[in-house]
């Protein structure tokens, strides 16, 4: 089997980009080693920057995401028991984010592909990309016992933090740089109308807090928890009053609640790998990059690495000139690294750290009423939540 572009990873990244391509004529086949069901099954965050969607209406997958999507002007900043909103399309001369469900960014993106008649290969044990340092690479997977080989002119690592693509890059020819937060965000999902039309980001002395939501329905909630803490030691009167004691007295107030039906506590982590590319492998998203949720960063850095990808990709094609490829990991690190620093910002300004002495406390504390009074300090974080041009 040949190809033009293997995209190891079918989650947003591989889809995005399988389907930037395929709308663009060139060939590709994703591979994953999960199922469909699987892949939709998992629940992550839902805040699309202006260049993301732009991207999802080149791969014509946005359709659904303009008729239901969320448009958000601006989010609060909870402290001292009062609001302070960030006026997004006040401070940014008319930018503003989306909010719509990365598991509907994935449906979307699935079901254009599959209209498409674009190749998607579920469930394919041991993917491995192989000698892409040559002009051969190829990729090698196992179904029901046989080892199948996809012949490929480049190949696109769209596996996530724990996948294949990076594990093959040989130890000597990459630098990882990591910080590991020593806390979580226990996250509850319940069908319940939203506390507030926008975002709600709470710094409280007990810990940070989290207002989201996927739908006007549908209602996305976190709260800061040590990593000690177990899922089960949560019931969901538990999660509601802490969520409560977190937020100013006229949201606690007029908080709705509803039964849960997932819960789960993520640990917070930044990491980079570098480089980005190796030969004819390409590695997107979170296989290069981890950032903690504050920030919104995840899924709209990805989206980033594809168009930069994508951009590479049909020059080569296009006009046989290698200049956008050669590029690549140079364009994608510097953006991600100003995402990085934008999410370590957000988190170190909004959460309570075990090891806060009065001094670090007090320092917080005037960083947020600095913040907030002042409208270059708002613009600043404004320009960054909606996300740095790409």
């Amino acid at each position: 089997m040949r190809t033009q572009i293997a995209i190891i990873g079918s989650g947003p990244s591989g889809l995005l980009l399988g389907q930037l391509l395929t709308e663009a004529g060139i060939d590709n086949i994703i591979l994953d080693r999960v199922g469909k069901d699987y892949i939709l099954g998992r629940v992550r965050a839902g805040v699309l920057e202006e260049g993301t969607v732009r991207l999802l209406d080149e791969a014509r997958s946005a359709a659904r995401l303009h008729a239901e999507g969320l448009p958000h002007d601006g989010f609060s900043l909870a402290f001292d028991g009062r609001d302070h909103r960030i006026d997004l399309y006040g401070l940014t001369g008319g930018k503003r984010v989306m909010v719509y469900g990365q598991t509907e960014v994935t449906r979307d993106l699935m079901e254009r592909r599959e209209a498409s008649g674009a190749a998607t290969i579920y469930e394919a044990a041991n993917v491995t990309p192989h000698d892409f340092d040559g002009r051969s690479p190829f990729v090698s997977y196992e179904r029901d016992g046989v080892t199948y080989r996809i012949d490929c002119d480049f190949i696109a690592g769209c596996d996530g933090f724990h996948g294949a693509s990076r594990k093959a890059v040989p130890k000597k020819a990459i630098s990882t740089f990591e910080k590991i937060y020593p806390f979580g965000w226990l996250g509850l999902l319940a069908d319940v109308a939203p506390v507030n039309h926008e975002l709600i980001y709470a710094n409280h002395p007990r810990g940070f807090a989290l207002c989201s939501m996927r739908s006007a329905t549908r209602s996305r909630y976190y709260i800061q928890c040590s990593l000690d803490e177990k899922v089960e030691d949560w019931s969901d009167n538990r999660f509601w009053d802490e969520l409560r004691r977190r937020l100013p007295a006229h949201h606690a107030e007029a908080l709705k609640t509803a039964p849960s039906f997932e819960k789960s506590i993520a640990p917070l982590r930044s990491f980079v790998a570098e480089p980005m590319r190796f030969g004819r492998l390409f590695l997107v998203g979170d296989a290069a990059h981890i950032v903690p949720p504050t920030g919104a960063k995840g899924l709209n850095l990805a989206a980033s690495d594809v168009h930069y990808l994508f951009e590479g990709l049909g020059e080569f094609y296009g006009d046989r000139s290698r200049a956008g490829l050669e590029a690549y990991s140079q364009k994608a690190l510097a953006r991600t690294w100003k995402a990085v620093r934008f999410s370590w910002w957000m988190t170190t300004m909004m959460h309570r750290f075990p090891d806060t002495g009065d001094f670090d406390q007090k320092i917080q504390e005037a960083e947020l009423d600095y913040l907030t009074h002042s409208r270059a300090a708002s613009t600043a974080l404004a320009e960054n939540y909606v996300g740095l041009p790409f």
